[in-house]
């Protein structure tokens, strides 16, 4: 079977980029091109510039693989996204990405974009846990590998955030003005949380660096939402099928996919609503939704189907008990936010029940259950602390917990960034308190939580009743 490439002949049933992509320059740099962003940011930029073409072509950094962009250059930028769903698989050859980079072997050239003033835009999908965010001051953790690596050397950069305050300061030397930071992860506030660190790191190499970012730079906050699995065999293989070419960077992915982005943008943007996305004044509302209502009860998913042995999330979903937490959560987490523009919420968590259940989608519960520390902040303890200063119980919230404890007591190589503090607490649960180590890591329960005994006894007797299962 041919690779995929720019002369492949696409089956009639097969949409492809319907602009011409010879012309297409870039103005875009993204910065973690990973399954998400090319399942989601780079199709709304294909549909943007379906319906308005213009200098907005993606060049996508990945700062630790070079796998992924050896890919992407034997494919011409081109890859399938194969939306599945009961009703039917429906395939798409996205272009909007007009060549890949690597942080390990493209630095110079990715430094160079950053100072281009071609290059209008950087989002960012990176995970929670690559910003080397202090829970505890909301500032730069200066003892994260790549922050204390862009802080000795900050003009050859490894983190995410050392390329954003290089780029800057290229850009102040030669005169030119900043280019919009567009974050695209599951962080609150998200874009106030990324100009704080960029101000900071910045300001810790030159002050006038930081008042000028300060004053000129914009970091628009988004919420981003669409389940993709990590790619299988099985998904290159229906890929193959459906599009006619053999295509190694095949996604499969579900229909659904939202974009809210608060509209500040310095120098223009791509006409992304015509793909679908929202834009509005205030994203907070939305973000709050998604990592309380998807995120937070996905995460109850993962480690219930990691302590029983189910696999994916459909798999928990089939199990009828299950589904019913999953919606107890939902009800009590909805109970802590403010209306949302524009969306029925109890229409919303019933999308999100269809969805989690789709049975053609392989989203692996081990995949969401990694980096909890860096996850459960913002999707569980912010809501709890809400719930219970309201006079609710937050006892979902407290089961939550507790399967993340029993899933860090039962996992012996867990994926997250504070992996041996978890295995430490573990080691030194006692039965009549168990759940004290992990409360006593430091940064990572809010104040409020920690010296809630009765919702602390809630976690025990959740802990005690899974054990006992």
């Amino acid at each position: 079977m041919p690779r995929l490439s720019a002369s492949t002949t696409l089956a009639p049933h097969v949409k492809g980029p319907a602009y011409d992509r010879a012309v297409l320059k870039p103005g875009i740099l993204h910065i973690g091109l990973g399954a998400f962003h090319r399942a989601h940011q780079a199709v709304y930029t294909d549909a943007a510039l379906e319906a308005e073409f213009g200098d907005w072509g993606i060049v996508g950094v990945s700062l630790r693989s070079v796998d992924i962009v050896q890919d992407l250059a034997a494919q011409d930028g081109l890859y399938s996204v194969v939306a599945r769903s009961a009703a039917g698989d429906d395939a798409r050859v996205v272009g909007s990405v007009v060549r890949g980079l690597s942080g390990t072997g493209n630095q110079a050239e990715i430094l160079s974009l950053l100072a281009d003033p071609a290059i209008g835009v950087v989002t960012i999908t990176v995970t929670e846990k690559a910003y080397g965010l202090d829970p505890v001051t909301g500032g730069l953790d200066r003892n994260h590998p790549s922050v204390k690596a862009d802080l000795a050397d900050p003009t050859s950069p490894s983190g995410v955030i050392g390329y954003l305050v290089e780029g800057f300061s290229r850009r102040h030397a030669a005169g030119l003005a900043p280019f919009t930071v567009l974050c695209c992860d599951n962080l609150p506030t998200n874009g106030r949380i990324v100009r704080r660190l960029v101000i900071e790191m910045a300001g810790s190499r030159d002050p006038a660096l930081a008042n000028w970012i300060a004053g000129h730079g914009a970091f628009p906050s988004s919420m981003v939402d669409r389940i993709v699995p990590a790619a299988t065999d099985e998904t290159r293989a229906l890929a193959e099928t459906l599009i006619g070419a053999e295509d190694r960077l095949a996604l499969g992915t579900e229909p659904f996919m939202q974009w809210v982005i608060e509209d500040h943008f310095l120098a223009g943007r791509p006409k992304w609503e015509a793909g679908g996305a929202l834009f509005v004044d205030d994203v907070e509302p939305y973000e709050k939704m998604k990592l309380r209502l998807l995120n937070g009860a996905h995460s109850l998913v993962a480690y219930l189907g990691q302590l029983k042995d189910l696999p994916f999330v459909r798999d928990v979903m089939a199990v009828p008990e299950y589904r019913a937490l999953v919606r107890r959560h939902m009800a009590e987490a909805v109970k802590t936010l403010d209306p949302v523009p524009g969306i029925d919420l109890g229409r919303y968590m019933d999308e999100l029940i269809e969805r989690f259940e789709n049975p053609t989608i392989a989203h692996k519960t081990q995949q969401i259950a990694m980096d909890g520390t860096q996850k459960l902040p913002q999707r569980i303890f912010a809501g709890a602390m809400e719930s219970l200063a309201g006079g609710g119980d937050a006892s979902s919230a407290a089961y939550v917990v507790a399967l993340w404890i029993a899933y860090a007591r039962k996992t012996a190589e867990i994926n997250d960034p504070r992996a041996a503090e978890l295995k430490a607490a573990a080691a030194r649960m006692t039965a009549d308190d168990p759940s004290a180590p992990f409360f006593a890591i430091p940064g990572l329960f809010p104040q409020a939580l920690m010296e809630n005994s009765a919702w602390r006894a809630q976690v025990n007797a959740e802990l005690e009743k899974i054990n006992a299962g």
